[in-house]
């Protein structure tokens, strides 16, 4: 199965519901090609590297403190959740970046960053609906290093109880398209 990799505190995020949007431009090694839904269900792949708390809203920070106290045994990773696409779009406006900060846990400055990097690729803003699987815990490949945004697992999700219920997604869903259509 395609896994996403992202990072471990925005798992988190995702797997409570206080993140329901990713917005990215791809890693260093899709300059070119920029990001691309490679799937409509992935597992997250939880990241270690290049988070801070500079780069989260003031509120999230316990949620990066939490998951370097809980990463996995060196040459692991731990599976905890899987993710369905709703919805995507581009977004190349700051305007819309800023209207959708209710639903994600970055910093005003990390999105203008990001929005700054590679200027005239725009952001992939993807709304998901996540579930929760019981953990799997996997070796990780030498395949999986890299800042790459897809890597390919062998790992079974399909069996997952969704992180918000079907009247709050689908309140999320409307609000989210009204900022980017």
């Amino acid at each position: 199965m395609k896994a996403l990799k992202e990072w471990a505190t925005v798992v988190k995020a995702l797997e409570t519901g206080n993140q329901t949007v990713l917005l990215r431009k791809g890693g260093i090694l899709e300059t070119a090609s920029g990001f691309k839904m490679e799937s409509k269900k992935f597992v997250l792949f939880p990241t270690y590297e290049h988070q801070d708390n500079s780069s989260l809203k003031s509120q999230f920070y316990q949620y990066l403190s939490d998951v370097r106290e809980q990463k996995p045994r060196e040459g692991t990773n731990r599976i905890t959740s899987f993710a369905e696409v709703l919805e995507e779009h581009d977004v190349s406006s700051m305007e819309k970046i800023d209207d959708l900060s209710p639903f994600h846990i970055w910093s005003d400055s990390y999105m203008t960053e990001r929005m700054n990097w590679l200027p005239d690729k725009p952001m992939k803003a993807v709304f998901l609906k996540v579930y929760k699987i019981n953990p799997t815990e996997i070796p990780v490949l030498t395949e999986y290093h890299g800042c790459k945004s897809w890597i390919e697992l062998n790992v079974n999700s399909e069996d997952g109880k969704a992180v918000l219920n079907e009247a709050e997604l689908q309140q999320k869903l409307k609000e989210f398209r009204g900022i980017v259509n």
